[in-house]
């Protein structure tokens, strides 16, 4: 234990984060079990250590980071190592890539159940259904979601200001003069290109190549969080990425599903299946009218965020694109976001009407409001697209 503890103090002495990230003052963080889940790439385990480097001294032995990847735990329980922690005056327990090992909900209630002055906090894949009426941990976990940086936080990290976020009824209401407020020391449309290419995922900030590390982060999540936590056999990987392809070129758009069983060699069935697996990963968003959902087949399919746009097409990316996804991706944290009728793309918790788009198409109509793209202010319902961005 003596070089996990070690291995904690060198990560949290070394850890360089250039942002608080917005969730950490949204956790209840007296909850004795809480799980942050997420896609691959978001960065979970920067977040754990942030949260360890916050709270405890590195060398404090009360907190302690754990990564179920090291070998140690091939053969050590995750309930006897927390036993022995406990035993040793541990307090926190911060477990990072818990779906990596076998019945880990088990050993989480046991631990729960048994240790109950041990809090244990833990990272999973986006695909982990911790709150399913089956799963082991329901009633004892709270979990929460950790996204991909917001368009206002990567303004922070471009600029080195600070801005605060907005809710969608203040933004409907003030975004006039939040918008002067904020273009006051910043021009938000000199960063939003940049932002649709490369500003999603934290690994941008590495000094690496952005677009190689998003297709080997792409991959590994159709390897892991797809077909290893669902149990697809590998043999199957190349049908998953063909599909994702294929929903890539086409999107945002209806999805022919016959069509696309034809494409990949599979049923109908197992298509729909498919997509759902790609929607829980992180990799599209499912776009149903209202009263309908899964297992219906949805009336447009999104990639997740612009970023992804960009990692499978490379080139010819269409702006209309880009503008749906990433309003879509923004709003839908916190709103209930379903296909609309007629002119209006989206409707927001079942009574708001939003067309977006470079400008006003035709006569404007008096319940819509339009997310436009290219203004740094709006005026009555006109609103800057960029300010969405401002959600969280």
């Amino acid at each position: 234990m003596e070089s996990l503890y070690k291995t904690h103090q060198y990560l949290v002495e070394h850890l360089n984060l250039p942002l608080r990230r917005k969730l950490m003052d949204e956790i209840d963080w007296n909850d004795r079990l809480i799980g942050i889940k997420g896609s691959r790439g978001v960065g979970k385990t920067s977040f754990l250590l942030q949260y360890a480097k916050e709270k405890f001294p590195p060398y404090d032995k009360q907190c302690l980071y754990i990564n179920l990847n090291n070998f140690y735990f091939s053969v050590k329980t995750i309930q006897d190592f927390a036993r022995e922690f406990h035993m040793k005056g541990g307090k926190v327990l911060l477990i990072d890539q818990v779906f990596k090992y076998p019945d880990w909900a088990s050993e989480l209630v046991y631990c729960y159940d048994h240790f109950p002055d041990l809090q244990i906090i833990f990272t999973g894949s986006s695909v982990l259904r911790l709150k399913d009426e089956h799963s082991p941990l329901i009633r004892k976990v709270v979990s929460y979601n950790l996204r991909g940086f917001s368009f206002r936080e990567f303004l922070e990290l471009q600029t080195g200001s600070e801005f605060p976020s907005y809710s969608l009824s203040e933004i409907m209401q003030y975004h006039t003069d939040i918008a002067k407020q904020i273009i006051a020391s910043v021009k938000p449309l000199a960063y939003i290109d940049d932002y649709f290419h490369h500003g999603f995922y934290p690994f941008y900030l590495e000094k690496l190549n952005f677009s190689e590390n998003l297709l080997k982060t792409m991959n590994m999540m159709l390897e892991i969080d797809v077909a290893f936590i669902n149990q697809i056999e590998q043999s199957y990987l190349s049908k998953l990425r063909k599909l994702l392809y294929l929903l890539s070129t086409a999107a945002p758009g209806s999805p022919n599903i016959s069509q696309l069983s034809i494409d990949i060699d599979t049923s109908r069935a197992t298509v729909m299946n498919y997509l759902k697996y790609l929607k829980d990963a992180r990799l599209v968003n499912m776009l149903y009218p209202r009263e309908e959902e899964f297992p219906k087949k949805p009336e447009k399919i999104y990639l997740q965020n612009p970023n992804l746009l960009y990692a499978t097409r490379m080139i010819n990316v269409e702006r209309q694109a880009l503008r749906e996804t990433f309003f879509y991706n923004q709003v839908h944290k916190d709103y209930k976001v379903h296909s609309g009728d007629k002119d209006c793309l989206f409707l927001i918790d079942e009574q708001y009407h939003f067309a977006v788009g470079e400008q006003i198409q035709g006569k404007s109509a008096p319940e819509m409001y339009y997310a436009v793209d290219g203004i740094e202010v709006g005026e009555g319902k006109v609103i800057p697209l960029w300010l969405f961005g401002f959600l969280y």
